[in-house]
């Protein structure tokens, strides 16, 4: 990977891997409606200009509902249940379970997508998956009502996010400007809760770190991360790209326990690890090795330029 992949990589993975620690910040003072609708209208300011500049609106003229609809499903839906949750749950354990998404991607996928069917070695990283996430809920969690209530909204939150990964994998959106997606996505949200965010305003001014907290959210969680992901896939591609997925959790935890004294115990540990091979593993990680394997085989004997073709066409975002 070059330099420049690096450096990407790198700020991707700090940058998804902080938010779970301003959206704690912020619903200490705010209503989560409230939050998300800044989150979503400060990205939008800043997405929109980049997008028309760059003449990518103009080819989702026809599909706009469709992204509209996977704006609630992938940014209104997952934002909202992430910041009632965190009301209720720790920053740390709350991206633990977001890092659960792939496996729940792979669930929906037994029952709505064959090609993403899992047998083998993915099988079992799916039960080391789900058992790493029994794990948080059983013995860190334990029987506190408002725990689980905290983490039963933040899986549902990972649920939507599952489900919208399978969306995109859909002709109309998957032929669209990924740019141009996020930009409609946000416009959408913000909108949509523009009247439910009137009725929850604050009665006075927040904290400046609240205040602060919403502002990096949206400027660099949201619309810096998904231009520099844009970046970051071209750079290295897709497959690559997306083992941020794997190093954001780590980031989050590390900031939770050392800016919010937020609890680090053998259970968490355990959780962690279990649900991030199990991720791994289940969606196809091994493979994925062998194949990289495989292209360096390629590239000895001149012949990877086939082999490339052939990974890029399972690539995905």
């Amino acid at each position: 990977m070059t330099r420049k992949g690096w450096l990407l990589f790198i700020a991707m993975s700090v940058i998804w891997g902080i938010p779970y620690l301003f959206i704690k910040i912020a619903v200490r003072e705010l209503d989560p409606t409230v939050v998300v609708f800044a989150r979503v209208g400060i990205a939008a300011a800043i997405l929109l200009p980049v997008a028309a500049q760059r003449r990518v609106l103009r080819q989702l003229r026809e599909r706009w509902l469709a992204v509209a609809a996977l704006a609630c499903v992938q940014i209104i839906g997952p934002f909202l249940l992430i910041g009632y949750g965190e009301q209720h749950f720790a920053s740390s354990l709350t991206s633990l379970l977001i890092a659960a998404d792939p496996l729940l991607v792979v669930l929906f996928a037994l029952r709505f997508d064959p090609s993403e069917r899992v047998s083998g070695l993915r099988l079992v990283g799916l039960l080391i998956g789900i058992g790493g996430v029994v794990t948080l809920l059983g013995l860190d969690v334990g029987g506190d009502a408002h725990r689980l209530l905290g983490a039963a909204l933040v899986l549902l939150a990972a649920a939507g996010y599952a489900a919208s990964a399978l969306l995109i994998k859909r002709p109309a959106i998957a032929t669209l400007p990924s740019l141009g997606v996020v930009t409609i996505m946000c416009v959408t949200a913000t909108v949509v809760l523009l009247p439910l965010a009137v009725t929850r305003l604050p009665s006075k001014i927040p904290d400046l770190e609240v205040l602060a907290s919403l502002l990096v959210l949206g400027l660099i969680c949201t619309a810096l991360a998904y231009l520099l992901f844009f970046a970051l896939v071209a750079e290295v591609g897709a497959s690559r790209g997306t083992v941020i997925t794997y190093v954001n959790p780590a980031v989050s935890v590390l900031l939770g326990v050392t800016l919010l004294a937020e609890p680090l115990n053998a259970a968490i540990i355990m959780g962690f690890l279990l649900i991030i091979i199990g991720s791994w593993l289940s969606t196809g990680g091994v493979l994925s090795t062998l194949s990289l394997l495989r292209i360096r085989r390629q590239q000895q004997t001149g012949r990877v330029v086939e082999v490339s073709r052939q990974d890029t066409s399972h690539q995905q975002m």
